[in-house]
């Protein structure tokens, strides 16, 4: 018989006991009401066993519950962490392009007006020696004449 029953049953006892007029007493059967109680404290210990085991279970569900919400919260902060370090290395990376176009720009101009520079520096020698070749060849012609 569960607990709640058997304080039912006394609480009937007790309502079916017998009223002592103006002294808001009442009789009842000693023996049942000490057999409910008995039974009561017989009961009670398992009851109790019980509600501490119900107890025990649900302290160790929260502290499961709380370790994995902690690492849960965990994961998220490495992952936040490990996004806005990739975040930041893609900002320094796409920095880092800029900068090294810019240099590939420069040198690139730097090379083109170097190359025209020689260009024209050998195209003023070559000018020069068809010069001098030239006048050269005026002179060797007009000795033949």
């Amino acid at each position: 018989m569960e607990l709640l029953e058997l304080l039912e049953q006394l609480e009937e006892t007790l309502e079916r006991g017998m009223n002592i007029p103006f002294s808001g007493r009442c009789l009842v059967r000693r023996d049942e009401v000490l057999e409910l109680i008995q039974d009561i404290r017989l009961k009670l210990p398992d009851d109790i066993k019980q509600a501490r085991s119900i107890s025990e279970e649900r302290a160790r569900i929260l502290s499961e519950a709380e370790q994995k919400a902690e690492e849960i919260i965990r994961n998220a902060e490495t992952r936040i962490t490990a996004m806005v370090d990739e975040h930041e290395i893609s900002r320094k990376a796409v920095e880092q392009a800029g900068v090294i176009i810019g240099n590939a720009k420069k040198n690139s101009r730097e090379i083109r007006l170097g190359t025209r520079e020689y260009a024209d520096g050998v195209l003023d020698k070559v000018e020069s020696i068809l010069a001098e070749t030239m006048e050269v060849i005026k002179v060797n012609r007009q000795e033949l004449k």
